[in-house]
């Protein structure tokens, strides 16, 4: 009886470590990549703010019907770069492509030249066109980074890297629900030796 005691014992640390040991580990290849796509939403997020300004100001100062409809145009695709970088499952299911670095460069890319089109008439408000230009090249340089880190396979290692993390966090929960009964029968156990 002891002895079965004592190989529960053991056998508890050592799971806990493991379990400790699974889930403090972090990816830093993961946590840039995180990190560098929020930033890259935010960028997105300023690319929207601008060019719904430039939508107003073409509508309300009538400079030019044309560049007020693309400036909605601009305004919707950047939303879709948000969305796209979120990673949501719906939206990579809608666009096969966006799950492609690449394509999410490209898409980056065209989002920042539609925000910079279009500056002419804009000289009088130097903040909205400093802004503009702030948004677009910082957003094409994110679009540019992209496609190099596509051509290189980077998103796929990406990919396989997460594929680790979630299977990692699954044994993580498998180790936790198999302690949970073994937990409980220790207890028994101590109870029915005390008695």
């Amino acid at each position: 009886m002891e002895r079965a005691e004592e190989h529960e014992e053991i056998a508890e640390p050592s799971t806990g470590a493991l379990r400790s040991r699974l889930s403090n580990r972090a990816d830093p290849f993961l946590v840039v990549c995180r990190c560098f796509s929020f930033v890259t939403s935010l960028i997105a997020i300023l690319c929207v703010v601008v060019n719904v300004l430039a939508a107003i100001r073409s509508f309300r100062d009538s400079h030019d019907v044309f560049d007020g409809i693309f400036r909605c145009y601009a305004v919707v695709i950047a939303c879709f770069v948000v969305l796209a970088e979120t990673e949501w499952g719906f939206i990579l299911k809608f666009s096969k492509v966006l799950e492609y670095w690449a394509g999410r460069g490209m898409l980056q890319i065209f989002v920042a030249v539609m925000t910079r089109a279009f500056p002419d008439y804009m000289a009088q408000r130097k903040d909205l066109l400093l802004l503009q230009n702030i948004a677009s090249y910082m957003l094409l340089a994110c679009g540019l980074l992209y496609v190099i880190s596509g051509v290189l396979c980077i998103g796929f290692l990406k990919r396989a890297r997460q594929q680790k993390e979630i299977s990692r966090e699954q044994a993580v929960k498998d180790l936790e629900a198999r302690d949970r009964p073994t937990q409980g029968r220790v207890g028994t156990v101590a109870r029915g030796a005390s008695e």
